[in-house]
């Protein structure tokens, strides 16, 4: 069987997406050596990355969203002639016709529009839009299978384009085991004063600063919480540079929350590690995501996960985490307000709650993710097309 993936969204600056692409690949390569595979690359992992003899790559050093893209992608694909083809965005080339899966990780596109959504002129966002919808829609209807992260994801798909449950595919995602290990705990004390925090006396929240995450109401929980106390707790945000976050900055200064909120930008993975580890929690207040990972990051560290209480969450977290009205933010802070008390609280509490939780997280794993994604890969490669 010949698979191709298209891996040019290989790598932790494509945030989630990128993620998602490298343990795909890595643990199909750990995982596969009988199938022969071919990966599409950007120059960067083109020229970084090996790969077992079962393993080809292309170079392909077009971005995605392009004209370059959905003019020469099809070309390279009817050369190889592969059984199937996996594409792990819903960015399928309208000119490939041939048998693929893909994966959708979410519907956010379909659930926020307008101008709050995009940094586009409206006139281009409305042309990118419709883009959006053919390229949306020819990768869900034409598919062999759907690929979706989540129950709820399957759900959603299953009800906008009326497709056969049959064909869409739940395979929860995984997380860095590594997170069990701290190698740099002995530098914690450090890497926290870097930052300005002090261990347990910070929340923590990391990924993208796009609205429907609901950061500004997250702020104006913060402002509300410390009202409270005597003491100032923090709020730690990590996040990449964009449009997005310069108007986070303009949230916390309307919100009076710069002596609460630090915006940390991006941080290494050894830095992020021990500053989950030592947080009172990960907060998280997102209105609508796929799956959640970074929650579950957050609970198997060995810290607390406050959350907003969407299906979504209930599916993956269980009872593993303290939910919140997340268009609230006086009962944001409450729940904050809670986590705080069981932190200062001489019980067992906190750390029975840890305990459990991060046992809980064990049931997701890259390596089983591969493995169900490649039992697709074969029930379709060999049908008839």
């Amino acid at each position: 069987m010949k698979i191709i993936i298209d891996a040019r969204l290989y790598g932790l600056e494509h945030a989630g997406l990128g993620r998602y692409v490298m343990s795909l690949v890595e643990s199909l390569k750990a995982l596969d050596y009988e199938n022969e595979y071919i990966v599409l690359l950007r120059r960067k992992y083109y020229e970084k990355l090996t790969f077992p003899k079962n393993w080809r790559k292309i170079l392909f050093d077009f971005r995605h969203y392009t004209f370059g893209e959905q003019i020469f992608l099809p070309f390279v694909l009817y050369k190889n002639k592969p059984d199937i083809v996996h594409f792990p965005h819903f960015n399928v080339p309208i000119l490939y016709f041939g048998k693929f899966v893909v994966t959708i990780h979410d519907t956010l596109m379909h659930r926020f529009v307008g101008g709050e959504a995009t940094t586009l002129p409206w006139f281009f966002y409305l042309i990118r839009r419709i883009g959006y919808k053919i390229a949306f829609y020819k990768a869900v209807v034409e598919s062999s299978a759907v690929i979706v992260p989540s129950k709820y994801v399957k759900r959603d798909v299953m009800s906008i384009y009326r497709i056969n449950k049959n064909k869409v595919y739940v395979t929860y995602e995984g997380f860095d085991q590594s997170v069990f290990n701290w190698i740099y705990e002995k530098r914690a004390n450090t890497i926290l004063k870097n930052y300005g925090l002090k261990a347990n006396e910070y929340f923590i929240y990391s990924g993208n600063a796009y609205p429907h995450k609901n950061l500004s109401r997250l702020v104006s929980a913060m402002t509300i919480l410390n009202d409270k106390l005597k003491w100032k707790a923090k709020l730690a945000i990590t996040t990449s540079r964009s449009i997005f976050l310069t108007r986070l900055k303009k949230d916390v200064s309307a919100s009076r929350a710069t002596e609460y909120v630090r915006l940390l930008g991006f941080v290494s993975e050894a830095d992020y590690k021990v500053l989950l580890n030592h947080s009172i929690a990960f907060v998280f207040p997102s209105l609508s995501e796929g799956f959640g990972l970074p929650g579950v990051e957050a609970i198997a560290s060995g810290t607390l996960l406050v959350c907003s209480d969407i299906p979504v969450f209930r599916e993956v977290y269980g009872n593993h985490a303290i939910y919140f009205d997340a268009n609230d933010e006086f009962d944001i802070s409450r729940k904050m307000m809670r986590v705080i008390d069981l932190s200062t609280d001489k019980s067992t509490k906190r750390f029975s709650l840890i305990k459990g939780a991060r046992k809980y997280a064990l049931r997701y794993s890259w390596e089983k993710m591969a493995g169900e994604t490649l039992l697709v890969y074969k029930k379709f490669a060999s049908e008839k097309f």
